[in-house]
């Protein structure tokens, strides 16, 4: 291409100027002419005025909002440890057991608080070792993890106050259809070669999409802000601005086959990122929401084009939604004023309302439609006693509640509320798991746990029959 364009160019000065010095010139390329400019480019009539104006058109809304929220902006990077697995057989010989690797991570996060809180995404900060926040400077900070939640996909950092300002925080709730949004962050990190943010800009194309969960994902995405602005790797925990440079959402995830942008981009309500990151900084978890009431799940998703909304296939005895009148075979068809389609809906609803809040509900019974309000609870897993068994093990005793809470096939038993990573080894056990049985002897509560195992193993192996995902099974572990 190069030598094209070359030849183009000594073609044009031959043409230029058919004197025999240029001809000599074209010969002698050492004692070439000297190029000469062409005659200046005028501007448009108007004068000053004129390019005032164009100048001052430039500097259009998506300029002022991304000026405004980009020195908020960081760079997440991460450092994890992961255990290394053995690819070929000569791998499976040498290589020792537990060997683990380094592996650095990237995301992008912003500032939410004078004193140094930073909201990410908490796909970016899973398993981290170690986390530094960089600015737009270029200057890098050690960040304390002081939370996430899987289940939003929600982390919450602190750095030092001083790093960077804070952003303004806007609303999603009026978000239109069509309107401008930004998306910035840090897309690839370093290989764009400096720690500047990246803008992308697009439009608003729906709100309120709900996702479906897909393979080992933790994390519901639901009641989410759908755009057409770039969103690449890298941008995750990145800000949604709107055009008046306030955040209307949490970058999260993105629609593609070949893991870049295509152009279908989701972010996390800020009023929901908002009120996760408030929860991780008081208490370091978040205190989920119960109402009682169990609906169908993704293998009934067009139900309600028959019913017109959610049908309640559970209803709590003792529950928040029984005690306001509901009952099983009820059909669901607004609560917090959003319209009932699928188990998405409801979920969307339960993850934004917390323990004590109120919540409105419309619902049809025999064909006439009916309303009534919950107080929302605790779920009854949280605020259940917790037994601990081997030291890492916390059960709880399964209720009526706690059944409909965990969606759980057996009467009576002990739920594995939490479990420690050694003993989820020793074992073969996971946090969920019910304990219905051990060797011979039942399981009616959690306190029954420690005694019977105390004894069995006295005699060898212990085997441990459970209840997971509404299939049983058992495994077999010794008790040194």
């Amino acid at each position: 291409m190069r030598t094209v364009l070359a030849f183009l160019f000594a073609v044009v000065l031959a043409c230029s100027d058919p004197t025999p010095q240029a001809e000599a010139a074209a010969q002698t390329p050492d004692t070439a002419a000297p190029i000469r400019p062409g005659p200046a480019l005028q501007r448009p009539s108007g004068g000053a005025a004129l390019t005032d104006s164009i100048d001052r058109s430039r500097y259009s809304a998506i300029a002022r909002a991304a000026e405004l929220v980009a020195p908020s902006v960081v760079s997440v990077n991460v450092v994890r440890r992961v255990r290394q697995r053995a690819r070929t057989a000569w791998d499976l010989f040498f290589m020792p057991p537990g060997v683990e690797r380094e592996v650095q991570g990237l995301g992008s996060g912003f500032v939410i608080s004078n004193d140094g809180l930073v909201i990410t995404n908490q796909h970016v900060t899973a398993g981290a070792q170690e986390i530094v926040v960089t600015t737009r400077e270029g200057v890098d900070y050690q960040a304390a993890l002081l939370g996430e939640d899987p289940l939003t996909d929600i982390a919450v950092l602190r750095i030092d106050p001083n790093a960077a300002p804070r952003a303004a925080v806007g609303s999603s709730e009026n978000l239109m259809i069509g309107e401008w949004v930004v998306a910035i962050g840090n897309p690839y990190g370093y290989l764009l070669g400096n720690t500047e943010p990246s803008v992308t800009a697009g439009v608003v194309s729906a709100v309120g999409r709900n996702l479906l969960p897909s393979g080992n994902d933790r994390s519901i995405y639901v009641g989410m802000i759908q755009t057409d602005a770039a969103i690449n790797p890298g941008n995750s925990g990145g800000p949604l601005v709107n055009a008046i440079g306030e955040v209307v959402g949490v970058n999260s995830s993105i629609f593609s086959e070949s893991g870049g942008s295509v152009g279908i981009g989701f972010a996390i309500p800020i009023e929901r990122a908002v009120h996760i990151a408030a929860e991780l900084r008081r208490h370091g978890s978040v205190r989920r929401s119960w109402v009682g009431l169990t609906v169908p799940g993704p293998d009934r998703l067009r139900d309600w084009k028959r019913t017109g909304g959610v049908a309640l296939t559970a209803v709590a005895p003792d529950g928040p939604a029984a005690e306001a009148g509901l009952r099983q075979g009820d059909v669901l068809l607004t609560a917090a004023g959003r319209p009932m389609r699928t188990f998405l809906d409801w979920e969307s609803v339960k993850l934004d309302v917390a323990p004590g809040d109120t919540l409105p509900l419309t619902y049809s019974r025999d064909g006439q439609e009916r309303s009534a309000t919950v107080v929302v609870a605790d779920l009854p897993t949280a605020i259940a006693d917790k037994v601990e068994v081997l030291g890492e093990m916390q059960l709880v005793t399964v209720t009526p509640a706690i059944r409909q809470e965990r969606n759980i096939q057996s009467d009576r038993g002990a739920l594995i509320f939490d479990i420690g990573a050694s003993a989820q080894r020793s074992t073969g056990l996971r946090s969920g798991d019910v304990i219905y049985q051990i060797n011979r002897q039942r399981v009616t509560r959690a306190e029954d746990v420690p005694d019977i195992i105390r004894d069995v193993a006295r005699r060898g192996a212990v085997r441990i029959y459970f209840e997971r995902g509404g299939s049983q099974g058992y495994t077999d572990f010794y008790v040194r």
